[in-house]
C-alpha cells in the first residue's frame, strides 16, 4: 500500500479513490475534508471522488470562506467546520452516502443491533441525526452536537459522517460499518440475526476497558 503524508492533498486523493471503489461515496456523492495549520483542505463541490485532482480540493477557513482555489467547496463544509470546532482530536472527517449504511438512516434506525463482538468492542451504537436540509447549517449543528459522545453518526435520510485522527482511520471505520450493515441484511434474509446477550455483551465492555 502506498502511503502519503497525512493532512496533504495527495492524502486525500488516495483515500478518496479507496472511498469510491469500495462502493462507500457512488457517483458525486459524499465529501472529504483534513484539517492543517493553514485551514480545511475539502473537496470541491459537485466532484466524483474517484475522479478528483488536486484542482479539486480547495482550502477554506473554520468559517467556510475560500482561501485557496478556484472551485467552490463541497457544500457540506459547514458539517465539517462544526465538527472540528467542537473537536480538537478529530483532524479527519468523511461524509459518504454507501448504500447499506444509508439504508440505517432512511429507516430512521440507529446501528445498534449487538450482532458482532467486534460491532459493540469498537462502535456500541452509531447514533441517528434528526433530519435537517442538506447543506443547512441547522444540519451542521445538530449533526455536530452527536459527536461530544461519538466519532460517528447517521444523519436521517442523508448517510453519515465520521471523524477519526487520519484519513486512513475513518476509511477503516467507514469499511468496518459497511462489513456490519451488509452483514445484518444478510442476516435478515436468513430468518434475522440473533443477538449476543446483556452477559456476552458486558463481558466485551470490560474487555474494551481493559
Amino acid at each position: 500500500m502506498e502511503y502519503f503524508e497525512a493532512g496533504t492533498k495527495k492524502d486525500i486523493l488516495y483515500w478518496s479513490k479507496r472511498l469510491y471503489q469500495k462502493g462507500l461515496t457512488p457517483a458525486t456523492s459524499g465529501n472529504i475534508s483534513v484539517r492543517t495549520k493553514e485551514g480545511i483542505l475539502i473537496s470541491a463541490s459537485g466532484v466524483c471522488l474517484n475522479d478528483m485532482s488536486e484542482d479539486d480540493i480547495v482550502l477554506i477557513d473554520f468559517d467556510g470562506n475560500l482561501l485557496e482555489g478556484s472551485k467552490k467547496p463541497s457544500s457540506e463544509k459547514f458539517l465539517h467546520t462544526q465538527i472540528y470546532d467542537l473537536r480538537d482530536d478529530i483532524n479527519a472527517i468523511i461524509h459518504s452516502h454507501c448504500p447499506y449504511i444509508t439504508a440505517f438512516a432512511c429507516s430512521n434506525k440507529a446501528m445498534s443491533e449487538p450482532i458482532m463482538p467486534e460491532f459493540v468492542f469498537y462502535f456500541d451504537k452509531i447514533p441517528l441525526a434528526p433530519y435537517a436540509l442538506p447543506s443547512s447549517m441547522q444540519l451542521a449543528i445538530e449533526t455536530a452536537n452527536y459527536f461530544k459522545t461519538s466519532d460517528t453518526v447517521l444523519m436521517q435520510n442523508h448517510g453519515v459522517v465520521a471523524g477519526s485522527n487520519t484519513l486512513q482511520q475513518v476509511f477503516y471505520t467507514l469499511e468496518s460499518l459497511r462489513a456490519y450493515a451488509e452483514t445484518y441484511f444478510g442476516s435478515q434474509v436468513l430468518g434475522g440475526a440473533k443477538t449476543l446477550n446483556k452477559k456476552q455483551i458486558d463481558d466485551i465492555r470490560n474487555l474494551k476497558r481493559q
